[in-house]
C-alpha cells in the first residue's frame, strides 16, 4: 500500500493572496520508500512536507494517506491519523526551559493520557529510552540539560531523538543537517535511514546538500516554484538536471562549514 498519493495537489499560501505554493503536484511514495526532496529556497519542500503530515489542507486535488483522505475524516478521525505521523520541523518547537529529556519523551504524547503526560513533567516517565534515543545522536551527555542550553544543531538532534521515540509510520524531516558539521550530517542522514528500515517506515526528507543526498538517498524528487521537476531513481538524477533545478541558485555543499540556527522557540509541528 502507499503511504502517499498526491493528484493534482495545489496548496496556497496561508496568506490566499500569493501564487500556490505547491502547483497541481501528482506523487506517490510507497510504503518503506526513503525519499530526498531537492531544491532550491522557496520551492515548496517545506510546505509539501507540512501537506504530508495533515498540517495544511490542499486547495484542489486529492490527497491520500495511508489509505485514508485526511480532510474527509472526522476531526478524532483525523487526530488518529495524524498520530501515524511524525514532522520533524527544521527549528524544533523545544520549550527554552525544559529539560531535555521531558522534550524527547514529548514524541509519545499522542499515545499517553493527560495524567501520564503531566506526571512524565515531574517525574520522566522512560528516561533510558530518551538516553538511548538521544546517544545515536551523540547527544547522551545532554539528557538533564535545559533546551536553551543546547546549540542549534544539538536542538535540531534533540528534536530528531523524538522522532526514534515514536512509532509513526512516516517520517517527515525538514532540513534535518543545516546546523550540522559534515560528519555529524552523514552519521545523522544515516540514523534516520536505519531507524525508517527497521521499523519499515516511509521517509521523506527535505536537504539543500545536494550531494548528501544523491549519496544516501535512492530516489530524489527536485522541486522548483511549487512543481515537481523531476521524480527519479539516483543514479538517472544528472548534473545537468541539477544545474537545471537550480540555475541561478546557490548550492549548498555537505562541507560548508557548520552554522547555528537563532536560540528562539520556532511554530512547528510534531506528530
Amino acid at each position: 500500500m502507499a503511504t502517499y498519493r498526491l493528484r493534482g495537489v495545489t496548496v496556497r499560501h496561508l496568506a490566499g493572496t500569493q501564487a500556490p505554493a505547491l502547483h497541481a503536484l501528482d506523487l506517490t511514495i510507497g510504503a518503506g520508500e526513503q525519499v530526498a526532496l531537492i531544491g532550491p529556497s522557496g520551492a515548496g519542500k517545506t510546505t509539501l512536507l507540512a501537506t504530508l503530515a495533515c498540517a495544511h489542507r490542499p486547495g484542489e486535488g486529492a490527497l491520500e494517506i495511508l489509505g485514508q483522505d485526511p480532510w474527509g475524516l472526522t476531526h478524532a478521525e483525523r487526530h488518529r491519523l495524524r498520530a501515524r505521523l511524525f514532522l520533524a520541523p527544521q527549528t524544533p518547537p523545544l520549550p527554552a526551559r525544559q529539560r531535555v529529556v521531558t522534550a524527547v519523551l514529548a514524541a509519545r504524547l499522542p499515545h499517553w493520557t493527560l495524567w501520564q503526560a503531566l506526571r512524565s513533567l515531574v517525574r520522566p516517565h522512560d528516561p533510558d529510552a530518551a538516553h538511548a534515543a538521544l546517544s545515536r545522536f551523540s547527544l547522551g551527555d545532554k539528557l538533564y540539560a535545559r533546551v536553551d542550553r543546547l546549540s542549534g544543531g544539538e536542538r535540531q538532534r534533540c528534536g530528531l531523538a523524538r522522532l526514534l521515540l515514536s512509532d509513526a509510520e512516516a517520517l517527515l524531516v525538514d532540513e534535518p543537517i543545516s546546523a550540522l558539521d559534515p560528519a555529524l550530517a552523514r552519521h545523522t542522514l544515516a540514523t534516520l535511514r536505519q531507524e525508517a528500515a527497521k521499523r519499515n517506515a516511509t521517509l521523506v526528507c527535505s536537504l539543500h546538500q545536494v550531494d548528501l543526498a544523491r549519496e544516501q538517498f535512492a530516489r530524489l524528487v527536485g522541486l522548483r516554484d511549487g512543481r515537481i521537476v523531476f521524480d527519479a531513481p539516483r543514479d538517472q538524477v544528472t548534473d545537468t538536471m541539477i544545474a537545471d533545478l537550480y540555475a541561478n541558485e546557490n548550492v549548498e555543499p555537505h562541507d560548508a562549514p557548520p552554522h547555528d540556527t537563532p536560540a528562539q522557540i520556532a511554530v512547528g509541528a510534531c506528530f
